[in-house]
């Protein structure tokens, strides 16, 4: 027996699309360098290593999002209670779509996706750093 999807990736992603702030990687470069807007990069750690990442970004893979916002969660992260803009970015801007629309259902505000992601943000010329390498478990 097969699945049925009820609802799929592409209306996941134009509800959120609908119901977030979407801005160009020019804009979120400008706006990296102010101090009320924390960049948070989905990506997880292999595609950090691969491609390198963006100075200053924090990194939040998308499996741990929701449990890292929520002040009630164990797994809570202090940057997340900063009163301050998030912008969400992944490889290309599906993930932090739903991220960005997941963090914003959650009450987490003002938050913004980068429209491109991590692709469009070097193609924009936006600064790039080698990330450090995953130490080998013991």
């Amino acid at each position: 027996m097969t699945q049925t999807i009820r609802r799929g990736i592409k209306a996941m992603l134009d509800e959120a699309n609908a119901q977030i702030e979407t801005m160009s990687a020019l804009d979120v470069i400008a706006a990296s360098k102010r101090d009320d807007v924390v960049i948070v990069d989905l990506r997880d750690p292999r595609e950090l290593e691969r491609e390198g990442k963006i100075p200053g970004a924090f990194s939040c893979t998308r499996g741990m999002l929701e449990f890292w916002i929520d002040p009630e969660s164990p797994y809570a992260k202090d940057v997340f209670q900063q009163d301050k803009k998030f912008i969400f970015f992944c490889a290309g801007g599906w993930r932090s779509a739903l991220a960005a629309k997941t963090a914003q259902d959650m009450g987490l505000a003002p938050v913004a996706h980068m429209e491109g992601g991590f692709k469009a943000w070097r193609e924009a010329g936006g600064t790039i750093e080698q990330a450090e390498p995953r130490k080998p478990k013991t």
